[in-house]
């Protein structure tokens, strides 16, 4: 069974605890609990790909704590500061970071990531504008003035291939690095289901007429936070015209070249990297 990246989360996420504000200050309190270490939204990792913590006295005078979840009754917690801001894009250090979590790390570091990223653009409410206040151990904020309550949103992307006479169509975006060629993406649109935003995305992004979706995989993706829904769809043919707002490439490529290029040998394309869920999708499919 394929597991994509950022999943398998070892943490117990403890919902009880976010409703139980004893329980939750007696987590706080703690001698066990532990903090997520971060510098600038980005973690810390041993040689093993585990993630480092401290103790809570380390967190800033100013923080508000939030529960990541319980391993084995151990708390574990994540900091946000007032005025702290993820930075725009991925650093070259954080790229070289995903490849080298353990199984399960990445998951809690998306959650932590995540949700920190989403407290610090939601400081106000978007009913009234009045200034919000952290709730329910950091998953959600609360409005003192008009009482709406805010919580952490996640927005769906499908990812897909099409697949045509045994091939599929990969494309490629000018921000990828040379020769790499991936699965085609977008966000879902009001009122769109997953199919119906499949079937859309590969038709305007690439011309192509898709039927028959199948879904494959999910992922969560914290940048700043998506759900990727990895899925496959029929071509109808295989004439392809581009939206080079969108894509500066797309090709067909046959399921025996995808295995070979998955593999690690030379190819017509480089493939996306293993912690990202295009890898998972193609893999896949490369398995007939």
């Amino acid at each position: 069974m394929l597991t994509p990246g950022f999943t398998g989360g070892l943490l117990d996420r403890a919902d009880a605890l976010r409703h139980d504000e004893a329980a939750l200050a007696a987590a706080r309190s703690d001698w066990r609990a532990r903090l997520l270490k971060l510098e600038n939204f980005e973690p810390e990792l041993d040689d093993m790909g585990m993630l480092g913590w401290t103790t809570l006295a380390d967190a800033p005078d100013d923080a508000e704590l939030v529960l990541l979840g319980l391993d084995n009754g151990r708390p574990h917690f994540a900091a946000y500061t007032p005025g702290m801001r993820a930075p725009k894009g991925r650093s070259a250090r954080l790229f070289g970071l995903l490849d080298r979590f353990a199984p399960g790390e990445a998951a809690t570091y998306a959650a932590a990531r995540s949700v920190l990223d989403w407290h610090s653009r939601h400081q106000f409410c978007a009913n009234c504008g009045h200034q919000t206040a952290m709730f329910r151990a950091g998953w959600g904020r609360n409005c003192p003035n008009c009482h709406a309550e805010h919580f952490p949103r996640v927005d769906p992307v499908v990812i897909m291939i099409a697949e045509h006479d045994g091939r599929a169509l990969l494309g490629r975006q000018p921000a990828f690095p040379p020769g790499r060629y991936s699965a085609l993406a977008g966000f879902l649109e009001p009122g769109e289901s997953i199919e119906e935003a499949v079937v859309r995305e590969i038709a305007e992004e690439a011309g192509v007429r898709v039927h028959d979706v199948r879904y494959v995989a999910s992922q969560p993706w914290p940048f700043p936070s998506s759900l990727m829904v990895a899925c496959i769809g029929m071509a109808k043919d295989d004439t392809i015209t581009l939206d080079t707002h969108e894509l500066e490439d797309a090709i067909w490529v046959p399921r025996d070249v995808v295995r070979a290029v998955l593999a690690g040998e030379p190819g017509p394309f480089l493939p996306p990297p293993p912690y990202a869920i295009a890898h998972t999708l193609l893999t896949a499919w490369a398995a007939g």
